[in-house]
């Protein structure tokens, strides 16, 4: 099922004969400097929760790819946020080649939208590593507000909340 597309890029659930892509690209040691650092089995894992977790409902995790070439760019989610149950949080990872190319934006905004339509939350969250000054200035130029830095796992992450507009509540 494809959950955005564009002249861009295209977010879709993985076919289960996909999982060399997503667990090749945490290979990246660029692209995962900024990420939760997993054991190879953990990429698995995350990938079999992915598939399983498209016939639950709304929650999910995406490849995201190009609407050119039909090359694989990176993952995005959209889930449960934890520490705060009311909210719910969205995440992306590009490959090296698409960063600063406003695709980060565009995951995001597409995120965005596909979350305040398809849930009833109020407010979507972003963490991002403190390092993470791009993605950062992708979720403050969305319209995201920063809050008090956050720990999860016993690592601070900045923390980033954006509300449904009133409009749409």
């Amino acid at each position: 099922m494809i959950i955005y597309q564009s002249k861009t890029i295209v977010i879709r659930e993985f076919l289960p004969s996909e999982e060399y892509l997503f667990i090749s690209f945490f290979e990246d040691k660029e692209v995962t400097k900024f990420l939760p650092q997993l054991h190879a089995n953990d990429y698995h894992q995350l990938f079999e929760i992915a598939l399983k977790d498209y016939h639950l409902g709304s929650f999910g995790r995406w490849g995201i790819f190009d609407a050119n070439s039909d090359l694989f760019i990176g993952t995005c989610l959209y889930r449960p946020f934890v520490e705060v149950p009311e909210q719910t949080e969205i995440g992306y990872s590009l490959i090296k080649s698409y960063w600063g190319m406003g695709i980060g934006t565009e995951v995001a905004k597409a995120l965005l939208s596909y979350g305040f339509a398809k849930t009833k939350t109020n407010e979507i969250v972003a963490l991002t590593d403190l390092r993470n000054t791009g993605s950062q200035k992708v979720l403050q130029k969305l319209g995201f507000k920063q809050l008090n830095n956050i720990k999860r796992k016993g690592v601070e992450l900045n923390y980033f909340l954006i509300e449904r507009s009133e409009k749409l509540k």
